[in-house]
């Protein structure tokens, strides 16, 4: 099952805004919390704990995130985890982790208590935890935040290390920013995002990237407050499969929406460079007419479907990932929003998707 997350810093507003929020969040569907107490003093501790109570109460679960000098403030053994436990939380992300053994021994810990890692260093570090024979059905991932602009994870390395986790079969994890939140763990405040290029972005295409990616299973809103218009845009969208917004051509025949909107989209194995092809609805609307309309140059983002002009294609949708010259036989029915045209390239060879109308 793919999750929603959000994030919650005990030291930003009382403990009423922080149930406030969580209580927000639930209703819309979301079930995972992400809390930091790297940054948390004693005070917020002490407000932690009504927080994580609420939240246990409305099914959520709750990571905090710690590091080794965590454990040596409170004075605490990694071989015991009882502390945390008492606080309530249903696991611990290592920020900064030990040598591999110490997370073996933390991941049998007697309170079931989750051990979740860093994915986003790009090392050996996983292998070296797996080599110490982990109770490795408690170990799960999680990929780093960062507040400060143009320092978030190029694609290329989160790729990387994502892929790294999911061929052990663990499950991951990855932030987005919220465009209206102010608050995270530390004084900088220029979003809290995984990968650099969602910084700014709309929040529901940021989790619609990762979720397209099949290598995340939880996306989490790195900061807070997120609006209840984020929430909700996050609580709309199809987790499982990749839906895009399309507009419509005042001329598109009800036949042409009908494509467009009732089929389930796949794309060709054979893959081309300038189109993604939808190629089912020829053989299922092999005796409509298709009158051709709309048949100026086709550009990036155009929907478009063959009209009778292609006796053989007629009826076959498609989507321009080029600009492209038309021949007179093809109608622009629609165009994916632009905010979402950048999805267009992460669309794989057999992939189903589906169009919404915006």
């Amino acid at each position: 099952m793919r999750r929603l997350g959000i994030a919650v810093y005990p030291q930003y507003g009382t403990e009423k805004d922080q149930i406030d929020y969580i209580e927000k969040a639930s209703t819309y569907g979301f079930t995972r919390i992400f809390t930091c107490l790297m940054s948390a003093d004693e005070n917020d501790v002490g407000k932690l704990r009504g927080i994580v109570k609420r939240a246990n109460q409305l099914g959520f679960e709750v990571i905090a995130d710690i590091s080794p000098t965590v454990f040596e403030e409170k004075q605490l053994s990694y071989k015991d985890l009882a502390y945390f436990k008492e606080l309530g939380l249903s696991g611990l992300r290592l920020d900064l982790g030990f040598t591999g053994l110490e997370e073996s021994v933390m991941s049998l810990n007697e309170y079931g208590l989750s051990i979740e890692l860093n994915m986003s260093q790009g090392t050996k570090y996983l292998e070296q935890i797996l080599s110490y024979q982990p109770n490795k059905y408690q170990i799960i991932g999680c990929h780093n935040f960062y507040p400060r602009r143009y320092t978030g994870l190029s694609r290329e390395h989160f790729i990387k290390c994502s892929q790294q986790y999911k061929e052990h079969g663990i499950r991951t994890a990855a932030m987005i920013s919220s465009n209206f939140a102010l608050y995270g763990p530390w004084p900088v405040h220029e979003g809290l995002p995984t990968l650099e290029e969602h910084r700014g972005i709309p929040i529901d295409l940021q989790a619609k990237d990762l979720f397209q990616t099949d290598l995340i299973d939880d996306v989490i809103i790195g900061n807070a407050f997120a609006s209840v218009e984020e929430l909700k845009l996050l609580s709309a969208i199809n987790r499982y499969q990749l839906e895009l917004k399309v507009e419509f051509n005042e001329t598109a025949t009800n036949t042409e929406r009908e494509i467009v909107l009732a089929s389930q989209h796949v794309n060709r194995g054979d893959v081309s460079a300038y189109v993604i092809r939808s190629t089912e609805s020829r053989v299922q609307y092999v005796n409509e007419d298709f009158p051709a309309h709309n048949t100026q140059s086709i550009s990036r983002g155009n929907v478009t479907i063959d009209n009778s002009g292609y006796e053989r294609y007629k009826g076959e949708m498609q989507i321009a990932i080029l600009d492209m010259e038309n021949s007179g036989n093809t109608n622009i029915v629609a165009t994916v929003n632009p905010e979402e045209q950048f999805l267009l390239d992460r669309i794989r060879p057999w992939q189903k998707f589906k169009l919404v109308e915006k």
